[in-house]
């Protein structure tokens, strides 16, 4: 074959240092279009991005020159300097970690819906249980000291 045919989509989470409420429903759409034009800025292609107070969701796909722990160190600095910036909270951090799930093709539908529909979500189920969930489903072995 001379050609190189990849499908790498993930599903990204991260959140706020310490789970604080920083991103406030009044400006987290334009944090969610920033993190859009950053992960296209970044040489990939992002579906959508979403999330609550605490914490974000995002569904990209990535190159295969690209290294995932790069791509996350340099979208969450960014990220994180825009809200200084932007929004003028000087404290802000987003927390040490993140997590990272492939998706398939024959997924991204339902993926872009679970990450279109964050708020309607965390009514009912908080970010610890919802990755905690997502971890198990994975087969991902986790030590639950290190998901606060």
């Amino acid at each position: 074959m001379s050609s190189t045919c990849l499908s790498l989509h993930y599903h990204l989470v991260f959140s706020t240092k310490e789970r604080y409420p920083f991103l406030d429903g009044e400006w987290r759409s334009r944090l969610h279009e920033y993190l859009g034009g950053a992960v296209r800025r970044l040489g990939a292609q992002s579906r959508i991005c979403g999330g609550v107070a605490d914490h974000v969701h995002l569904l990209c796909d990535l190159k295969a020159t690209h290294r995932l722990s790069d791509f996350m160190r340099e979208l969450k600095k960014g990220s994180s300097g825009w809200i200084k910036d932007e929004i003028g909270i000087s404290k802000f951090a987003w927390q040490e970690g993140y997590s990272a799930f492939t998706v398939s093709a024959t997924s991204l539908d339902s993926a872009r819906e679970y990450v279109a529909n964050q708020e309607e979500h965390h009514r009912k189920k908080s970010f610890r249980e919802e990755l905690v969930e997502f971890l198990e489903r994975a087969g991902v072995e986790f030590d639950p000291r290190y998901l606060d």
